[in-house]
């Protein structure tokens, strides 16, 4: 049974990565959160997640990937690069490598701690292209991680098949829909909450949120 055993939720401290903590949190025993110091152009997205891991009393582990800002320029990292994405090619927000490292180091952290349960954000329905954020690659990476560690991890990606709009709905049902709109930084500007609304991040959170609410509203 999942509620004796413990996960390890990849968090960043937005809108998907917080749903997943929560969605954590009424499945398993013990939950903890693991977040990746990447040179992130907004260092208020650490401490955005450092706020809300101590608000919900998650133990929290920070990891220095600074590696892959020098690896992988981005527009994530680097206050050279706009933030775009031009027709038939990856936003400037890929990061190449990113979930394959994150979920690797949170694999070897998990396994420290006698946790097998890995929880992750990733989602194929609004994915901008990311191929990372794919439902083969994780199938694919929780292979290699058993095979590499010998050791029985299961990778949960419970938005994997949500548009932005039901990943509200699931907020909303964990009672956490408040919390999630207010407290959480989805926005590539580093504005917390409804953020820039400008951002194709913002633009994808607001749309969902509108569509949710239109939902909601002709259900009651």
């Amino acid at each position: 049974m999942l509620k004796n055993e413990k996960a390890f939720v990849v968090f960043s401290g937005g809108q998907d990565s917080t749903s997943c903590l929560f969605w954590a949190k009424s499945m398993f025993a013990e939950v903890e959160a693991v977040t990746f110091d990447y040179g992130q152009r907004h260092k208020a997205e650490i401490q955005c997640a450092t706020e809300i891991a101590k608000e919900l009393n998650i133990r929290q582990t920070i990891l220095d990937m600074s590696l892959l800002n020098q690896l992988a320029p981005n527009a994530l990292t680097r206050q050279d690069i706009d933030i775009d994405q031009k027709e038939g090619k990856l936003p400037t927000t890929f990061v190449d490598g990113r979930n394959l490292l994150f979920l690797s180091f949170a694999a070897i952290a998990a396994k420290q701690a006698g946790a097998r349960h890995l929880v992750t954000g990733v989602c194929e329905t609004d994915f901008s292209g990311y191929p990372d954020c794919r439902d083969s690659f994780i199938k694919s990476l929780n292979v290699t991680l058993n095979l590499a560690m010998d050791y029985p991890f299961v990778i949960h990606t419970p938005l994997m098949w949500l548009d932005k709009a039901e990943t509200w709905r699931l907020a909303d049902e964990l009672g956490a829909f408040q919390f999630v709109r207010e407290k959480t930084l989805t926005c590539y500007n580093g504005i917390p909450g409804d953020g820039c609304g400008e951002c194709p991040a913002c633009k994808l959170r607001r749309a969902g949120l509108e569509k949710y609410l239109q939902e909601k509203g002709g259900s009651q």
